[in-house]
């Protein structure tokens, strides 16, 4: 049945549970997952946040041993500020891209129209990820990423930069939100 039908609750459903009408309006208006990738090639920047946030670790460690001690409270404060100060330089030198997962089907079709090659197959391979990748970076970006601009990075960049791409697109279409706790 396709997502936009309106159809009525199951009475069943509406007779077990009042709040079923609401319950499932607000399961068809889920966002889908987004995960982002962050780029930062400043490192002056990345040095600078980890060492304020490994100094405030240590300061708020030292307040929880001394919890009445005013200079420690005062520390911490100033270690806070260091932070968002560090916080903020790094955020102003990153590139942030953010990856939404797909519809099902979607991705589903996408994965379809990308088989192994025979080469690919007869290692164990069920995808081609070199025609895939652009086209799933591309269709998961939010920032408007284009299948030439994902080609370019996947095949300009570090191998390991590439892979945290893909990786980013990839892994956002298998990230789960669900708790299947104890009903």
């Amino acid at each position: 049945m396709p997502a936009t039908a309106k159809t009525a609750p199951p009475a069943a459903a509406v007779a077990k549970d009042a709040h079923w009408a609401a319950t499932r309006e607000r399961l068809r208006n889920r966002n889908r997952h987004t995960a982002a990738l962050t780029i930062c090639d400043d490192l002056d920047a990345k040095t600078a946040l980890e060492t304020a946030r490994y100094a405030l670790r240590r300061i708020q460690a030292e307040a929880a041993d001394r919890p009445e001690d005013q200079t420690v409270k005062g520390a911490v404060v100033t270690a806070e500020q260091e932070v968002a100060t560090a916080q903020a330089a790094f955020n102003e030198a990153a590139i942030i891209l953010r990856f939404q997962a797909l519809p099902r089907l979607e991705f589903e079709a996408l994965k379809k129209a990308h088989p192994a090659t025979e080469e690919q197959a007869e290692d164990g391979h069920d995808l081609n990820v070199e025609t895939l990748g652009p086209e799933l970076i591309a269709a998961a970006s939010v920032d408007g990423m284009t299948v030439d601009d994902a080609r370019e990075y996947l095949d300009t960049w570090s191998e390991a930069e590439a892979a945290a791409l893909f990786n980013a697109a990839w892994n956002v279409q298998e990230t789960s939100r669900l708790d299947l706790g104890k009903g």
